[in-house]
């Protein structure tokens, strides 16, 4: 009896605790998720053949009819353009996170993991550095695209590198966002509608596709507070690119500033609100 009693009193299994605990869970994790990419090629490939549309489709469709500023000319567009849809690119990864999250959640490992002694963010932590890895991917793929239809950088490297920084840190951000999508709902399906949705709104009422001083006021001053906006105005400011924002809003006049804050907040206040939503959640 004394034995059963004992056994009972027994804690179970846990993590050893501590930051260097959850970032080897979190590494192993993310890598797990890296080789289920892998072995479905089709979703990575999928994932690289959207955004090239949007650069054909919009440089060759829309680029005749745009005007950035006074002019109209088609290669003014194009290099105006790649700065939205290298934004978008990133952004739409949250459809992917959410659908993935809630694909573990339906099929019970969601359960299976936190039976296990780790760390408790590192499941979501692993998704979400694994769709970062996929993301970065797809933006190499789109600048060489960007490149073959006219796309130019005239800041130099660094500057070009510092861009592609924030825009990976706008996409980690919302992929927390996904994150939170996919515990919340019950299937993948409605995973990856419901992390596309929200986005429509977000990436169109932007200067991303249009410059922004052609919306009516009200529009213009959603526009301009947009965090999606922050980050695409401090893509084309940091590649030199044309159709950067004369607005006084504080982030039109302060886009990286703004872009990394926006990111930051994003990512703090959703990591926390998809961990608390873990340590509940139920397939």
């Amino acid at each position: 009896m004394s034995t059963v009693t004992d056994a009972m009193r027994t804690p179970g299994p846990r993590p050893a605790g501590g930051i260097g605990q959850s970032v080897r869970d979190s590494l192993v994790l993310a890598k797990r998720n890296l080789i289920r990419m892998s072995r479905i090629p089709e979703m990575i490939l999928f994932g690289l053949i959207q955004p090239v549309m949007f650069v054909v489709l919009f440089s060759y469709v829309f680029g005749g009819s745009m005007k950035i500023g006074t002019s109209t000319d088609p290669s003014v567009y194009r290099n105006f353009l790649m700065a939205g849809i290298f934004a978008q690119t990133v952004t739409f990864a949250t459809a992917g996170a959410g659908a993935g999250i809630a694909d573990d959640m339906h099929k019970g490992l969601v359960d299976r993991f936190r039976s296990l002694p780790m760390a408790r963010g590192a499941v979501l932590t692993g998704r979400t550095i694994a769709d970062l890895v996929q993301t970065a991917l797809t933006l190499l793929v789109l600048a060489v695209v960007a490149l073959l239809v006219g796309w130019r950088a005239h800041e130099g490297i660094a500057k070009a590198l510092g861009a592609f920084g924030l825009l990976l840190l706008l996409g980690y951000a919302f992929t927390w966002v996904g994150a939170l999508i996919g515990l919340t709902v019950r299937t993948p399906e409605a995973a990856t509608s419901g992390g596309l949705i929200w986005l429509f709104p977000v990436t169109f009422i932007s200067n991303a596709f249009v410059d922004s001083r052609q919306m009516t006021p009200w529009l213009r001053h959603v526009a301009d507070w947009n965090p999606f906006s922050a980050t695409v105005q401090a893509c084309r400011e940091l590649f030199g690119n044309p159709g950067v924002s004369t607005s006084t809003a504080w982030p039109m006049q302060h886009p990286v500033w703004a872009s990394a804050l926006y990111s930051i907040l994003i990512i703090l206040l959703f990591r926390t609100l998809a961990v608390r939503k873990y340590r509940s959640a139920t397939a």
